[in-house]
């Protein structure tokens, strides 16, 4: 009976597949290593908010450094909100009805201008939104000095109209909206009107529906600039019942003394909202970008 001769694969007999298969989990190893260290590098920071706010002067300062102090003081929390010199609770409160109204003002504004641009026809359209484009080349301290004349000259100063509606349109916000409703389905609102509804109320029952990964997108973006902002709220906010939070963080930071461990606590605090509104609405931030056509 002859034998059945089998060809052996090179490498001792080692089938490609195995070594194709050995190849993609070192890969994969490889990156999640990448990832841990990338984690661990961005993290540093939250680290070191948390590990000085809650060590003493002495400890923040020592030459030798320890990974925490020997005892965590999480009556500083309590001692930042009890400061007579900074009115802590009240900027928190400021920067979120601050957020909240220019992200919704700027969201619907820049929406409205983007479906506009979009989807009804007008033969200067492409005129407008080259215009729109233009002003995000003009450096912001151009505008800053005419913004606070026209800010004071209304009587504005130490106002939330004064903060908040100056910066309420974004030309940025703008072109994400336009790029993402030219892309959107015209079959959806070509029903619309064959039910016989306009512009008007195809965008508000057909198109913003179904648009919310873009509007959660631009959203995290806004209130993220809103919150952080803060030369502008410096320079209107001059009461201090006009502080935003940004604003009162400076505070902390004088020519004759630094609070270090007020600082660095009144900074963690201030950064959670940002990490609550973040990891909330994240997949809709890369979703948003992504669909919205931005490097069409």
């Amino acid at each position: 009976m002859p034998t059945v001769r089998t060809r052996r694969q090179p490498g001792g007999g080692r089938s490609p597949h195995l070594a194709q298969d050995g190849l993609a989990r070192a890969g994969r190893a490889l990156r999640l290593v990448l990832l841990i260290a990338l984690a661990v590098v961005f993290l540093v920071p939250f680290y070191l908010l948390v590990r000085n706010g809650l060590a003493t002067e002495r400890e923040i300062t020592a030459p030798n450094w320890r990974f925490f102090p020997e005892r965590l003081h999480w009556e500083h929390i309590g001692e930042l909100f009890r400061d007579p010199n900074v009115p802590m609770a009240h900027s928190l409160l400021n920067s979120a009805v601050i957020a909240v109204l220019t992200t919704a003002g700027t969201v619907l504004l820049a929406s409205l201008a983007g479906y506009g641009l979009a989807r009804i026809p007008y033969r200067h359209a492409n005129k407008v939104f080259y215009a729109i484009l233009g002003t995000l080349m003009v450096p912001a301290a151009v505008t800053f000095v005419p913004s606070f004349v026209l800010v004071s000259s209304l009587g504005w100063i130490s106002t939330l109209r004064g903060l908040i509606v100056p910066t309420v349109f974004s030309a940025f916000a703008c072109l994400i909206f336009r790029q993402f409703f030219a892309g959107f389905p015209r079959e959806l609102e070509d029903a619309a009107r064959v039910d016989g509804l306009g512009y008007w109320r195809t965008y508000w029952r057909v198109v913003a529906p179904n648009s919310r990964p873009v509007f959660a997108a631009v959203s995290t973006i806004v209130f993220v600039g809103a919150w952080n902002a803060f030369l502008w709220p410096l320079v209107i906010g001059q009461d201090r019942e006009a502080w935003t939070v940004q604003v009162a963080l400076s505070t902390f930071t004088t020519a004759q003394t630094v609070n270090l461990h007020e600082l660095f606590v009144a900074a963690a605090v201030s950064i959670l909202p940002l990490l609550v509104v973040f990891l909330f609405l994240q997949r809709y931030l890369v979703a948003g970008v992504e669909r919205s056509g931005i490097d069409d």
